[in-house]
């Protein structure tokens, strides 16, 4: 891989962020930018543009954004849609105004329809109405991916966009409440495990089907997307196979030591029904997702338990 220029990594101490940061230093790439939260507010308009018009990136991966699951999507929609567009617009807009040539945009496999034929590919895009259940954030993220083609188009800057499939890894939000299914279950099987609980209740029916990536796996391929002369506007990235959650609950059961009944709540929601992504063109560039699901939860639950000690 050549020398990157300069490279500013927006959201770097999240769980996708920090690994796209360990795959840079892993290939000998110094010169990353990174701000936290507290030197760099991305929804503060004039504190973005102060940033890119001093520190000047060339480069830039937008990996910053307000997220997590069914639960926290429907109490706080108006919450995931400000401020996800607000992160999106500052960036992108500074990047353009202050000299970055490459900016490679986060978005999410939720932008696709609902209803959309399985396995979910680019062209699927704006062709039906959006799960409900997290709708308010897929706006936000269709805007952003939107907005990086439309300057593409008009300005001739390669401002392109990423649609990874569900994530998990090292640095994922094991909230009890407002974490995705794999570190949500993760956490409440430990804690059952720890407690002697004889059962767990798992929202829905457990029988859609969701495709997880290793984060680690999704940092390699944006640098892949990095290294593209010509990439398309947007590309997905997932593993190209998917899972029920009544499955993946037994699997992480396995992983994480509990013996107890795992039961389903058919009256809370399933979302969509099945989620799992065309990845034919990030393929294509000779990317292969590595980390298979069992071993990616073993680390990621050793992470937990560091994360978990008093």
């Amino acid at each position: 891989m050549p020398p990157l220029p300069p490279i500013f990594v927006a959201g770097h101490r999240g769980m996708v962020g920090s690994a796209v940061v360990r795959a840079l230093r892993a290939r000998g790439h110094e010169r990353i930018l990174t701000r936290t939260r507290g030197e760099l507010d991305l929804l503060d308009a004039a504190a973005v543009n102060d940033f890119f018009a001093r520190e000047r990136p060339k480069t830039v991966i937008l990996c910053a954004a307000k997220v997590g699951g069914i639960h926290a999507n429907r109490s706080f929609p108006a919450d995931f849609m400000r401020e996800n567009l607000g992160i999106a617009l500052n960036v992108i807009e500074a990047a353009r105004a202050h000299g970055v040539t490459r900016l490679l945009n986060l978005g999410s496999s939720c932008i696709y329809p609902r209803d959309a034929a399985q396995p979910l590919r680019e062209e699927a895009l704006l062709t039906g109405p959006l799960e409900t259940t997290n709708e308010a954030y897929a706006l936000a993220k269709i805007a952003a991916l939107k907005l990086c083609a439309y300057i593409r188009q008009q300005y001739g800057l390669l401002f392109h966009s990423a649609m990874p499939t569900n994530l998990y890894g090292p640095g994922d939000n094991y909230h009890p409440e407002n974490s995705h299914v794999i570190p949500g279950l993760l956490r409440r099987l430990h804690e059952a495990k720890v407690s002697g609980a004889d059962s767990v209740t798992i929202w829905g029916t457990g029988t859609p089907r969701r495709e997880f990536l290793h984060a680690d796996d999704l940092a390699e391929a944006l640098l892949y997307l990095l290294e593209a002369e010509d990439p398309p506007d947007v590309v997905n990235i997932g593993a190209g196979k998917d899972i029920p959650i009544r499955e993946l609950a037994d699997l992480i059961a396995e992983t994480v030591g509990f013996q107890g009944q795992i039961h389903t709540d058919p009256s809370m929601p399933d979302g969509t029904p099945r989620k799992c992504l065309d990845i034919s063109k990030i393929t294509a560039l000779g990317w292969r997702p590595r980390i298979p699901l069992k071993a990616g939860l073993e680390k990621t639950y050793a992470d937990f338990r560091e994360r978990a000690k008093p």
